[in-house]
């Protein structure tokens, strides 16, 4: 058994035991998923919604519900949130509905070193409420402008890491780097699965964000260097209860987001079982 899954007897039939609870709960039933992940932690899950980018808004409120997640991390993709400043309000007005709290947008690309145009990304966060940008991308040249609307609208910006194929922004720790002595409101997004395999050790690049830590995608890889080889949260090789024992440590109060990303056709099994798993982990972090 990898070190990732070295628990304890007691934790594993706690995992078990929430896992099924999960399974068989109809939704708002679940304690441990509505707004917190244990009554004993900060922790927060969350779901970004292109686990669901195959699926309209409405399948995806029916899917939050189900899962017993209330809060999300939107993107513009189908129709879960979108740029236009109408379309957008009706979308709102669906969640606020539904008791669904939005915590962050993304992932949103700065690919102009405009005014006109991060303005109105800054915007569209504003009017959502959101305090969050989850950013792909920036130019390193673009992050002094950026800093500029950061400060003007109090929304914090998120860079997400993409891996070994991002040629600027491969691991979080090329974030840190570049965003040293910029607004402490510019951090990161730290995104676990393209951080391995980045060849950074995910739980130290947790530890060394620290502060900057304003976001977590979190998913599992049954081969740490292979993009495609992404299981459901639990089934693979990432050491899980390692970092949320880094985050716990580190006082993190942001959102942990499940980022699901294969099985588009069907994603519920998928995050049933993630979910269920990370909160055994959390369940089993009590004792």
């Amino acid at each position: 058994m990898s070190k990732a899954h070295d628990f304890s007897r007691r934790e594993l039939v706690k995992t078990g035991a929430v896992a099924a609870a999960t399974l068989v709960a109809p939704a708002g039933v679940f304690s441990l998923g509505l707004r917190g992940a244990a009554a004993h932690s900060q922790f927060q899950f969350g779901i970004a919604s292109y686990t669901f980018r195959a699926f309209p808004r409405a399948q995806l409120i029916g899917f939050l519900k189900q899962l017993s997640v209330l809060d999300a991390n939107l993107k513009d993709t189908k129709d879960h949130l979108p740029m236009d400043p109408q379309a957008e309000s009706a979308a709102l007005a669906d969640y606020a509905a539904a008791g669904i709290k939005l915590h962050a947008a993304g992932t949103i690309y700065f690919d102009k070193d405009e005014d006109d145009d991060i303005r109105k990304k800054f915007e569209y966060a504003k009017r959502a409420g959101i305090k969050v940008i989850v950013s792909g991308d920036p130019a390193p040249t673009t992050l002094p402008r950026i800093e500029k609307f950061v400060k003007e609208y109090d929304i914090r910006i998120a860079i997400h890491n993409h891996g070994p194929e991002d040629k600027l922004w491969a691991s979080p720790l090329d974030v840190l780097k570049a965003i040293k002595g910029l607004d402490p409101r510019i951090g990161c997004c730290i995104d676990v699965g393209h951080t391995v395999r980045a060849s950074t050790d995910v739980v130290q690049a947790i530890r060394e964000v620290g502060p900057r830590l304003f976001n977590l995608h979190i998913k599992d890889l049954a081969d740490m260097s292979a993009k495609e080889s992404q299981v459901a949260v639990g089934r693979g090789k990432m050491p899980v209860r390692e970092i949320f024992k880094t985050l716990e440590a580190i006082n993190y109060k942001g959102f942990v987001d499940l980022e699901y990303e294969i099985n588009e056709k069907d994603p519920m099994p998928g995050a049933i079982e993630s979910l269920a798993y990370m909160r055994g982990v959390v369940a089993g972090m009590a004792d």
